[in-house]
């Protein structure tokens, strides 16, 4: 039963991981001609394009993509709980399960990004890499703030890691 559930809560998360990275895309308005971009927008457009029929944006604020996200997301925590509980889960449990993982996966999806882009600032050499683009336009709404307060250290830019820090202490409230 536990393999079954890890196979289910995995494929699910990567859906998961998709839906979220579209939304986060439009947040930072990101280049959606990277090519990267457009294999998300690829992925998830057999949910997004029919909600957007319904749900109209507010503003530049896609609320399709985030319906999408939501929706992907209860789908996940009602499969894998169903598995676990042998039964359906309480509507409510459900909900509040669902988005109190979603806001610690949102905390997870950009400790990972800042570490990942922070090493490719140290490796990549001068050329374009749409990753490195991609990941430069989702994590520097975090990081521009605070090289605005921290200014770099004999060239080296501390800000990464002020940003995870914050992100950790975040994770800390919403698990406690």
């Amino acid at each position: 039963m536990n393999a079954l559930i890890f196979v289910v809560d995995s494929l699910l998360m990567l859906a998961v991981f998709a839906f979220l990275l579209r939304l986060m895309l439009q947040v930072a308005r990101a280049n959606f001609r990277n090519p990267l971009a457009q294999a998300v927008v690829r992925l998830t457009n057999w949910l997004v394009l029919p909600l957007r029929r319904v749900l109209p944006p507010i503003g530049r604020f896609d609320t399709a993509s985030l319906v999408a996200l939501v929706l992907v997301q209860l789908l996940r925590k009602l499969l894998v709980l169903s598995i676990a509980m042998g039964g359906v889960p309480d509507i409510a449990v459900l909900l509040q399960v669902s988005l109190v993982d979603l806001y610690l996966t949102v905390l997870q999806f950009y400790t990972f990004a800042i570490i990942i882009y922070a090493l490719m600032s140290f490796v990549a050499g001068g050329g374009y890499n749409p990753a490195a683009a991609l990941l430069g336009e989702l994590c520097e709404p975090l990081l521009g703030p605070v090289r605005r307060i921290v200014p770099p250290l004999a060239g080296l830019d501390l800000s990464p890691v002020f940003v995870l820090i914050g992100l950790q202490a975040l994770r800390i409230l919403l698990n406690g």
